[in-house]
């Protein structure tokens, strides 16, 4: 009979993606003045920007994962003569973003939040390019934590959206952050 995968047990990596993209040629370098390669404007984060993002960010501690989908499009083409039957065609995959929601984490020696997700959109607004990209692991496990049971990954993700938690002093609820990631690609992998 097979085994019921329990879900409640999960863990998610996020580690900087090297797979370049489809478009990742990089642009042909344009000289300029040397008085404006001197200094970046205001706001502008270097040419390196993407050099100093962590290689891991978000390890551990999400409470949720959603978006672990894939929905295919499928058009439609109706045959003249031909009224009780549709012919069906696969068209493109529709990809919908990964939501990871966690409890707000502090360092450990009693330090302040960690503020490594809000960072990454942060840079991506503020104009840092090119804006780091993430590829993340997201692996179910079984209910004794020691075998992965389910594995997906997806590939050059980046921020859509990072929610603050919900503060309020009357419920004592955990304070609760939620990121949104869009990504180029999702697998559901074998496990050994």
């Amino acid at each position: 009979m097979p085994e019921l995968v329990q879900t409640f047990r999960f863990r998610v990596r996020l580690t900087r993606s090297a797979a370049p993209g489809r478009t990742a040629a990089p642009p042909p370098d344009i000289p300029r003045p040397p008085s404006e390669a001197a200094a970046p404007g205001p706001g502008a984060v270097g040419p390196g920007a993407a050099d100093r993002a962590p290689e891991r960010l978000g390890d551990g501690g999400f409470q949720e994962c959603a978006g672990l989908a894939l929905e295919a499009d499928v058009r439609e083409y109706l045959q003249g003569g031909a009224n009780d039957e549709v012919v069906r065609r696969v068209g493109r995959v529709r990809l919908q973003p990964i939501v990871l929601k966690r409890g707000m984490l502090i360092a450990a020696d009693g330090g302040s939040a960690d503020t490594s997700l809000w960072d990454w959109l942060h840079g991506m607004v503020a104009g840092g390019a090119p804006v780091p990209r993430y590829d993340g692991d997201v692996e179910v496990l079984d209910p004794a934590g020691q075998r992965v049971v389910a594995h997906w990954t997806f590939v050059r993700g980046l921020p859509l959206k990072i929610t603050g938690p919900t503060l309020n002093a009357r419920t004592g609820e955990i304070a609760v952050e939620e990121l949104h990631i869009t990504h180029e690609g999702l697998r559901l992998e074998r496990t050994p």
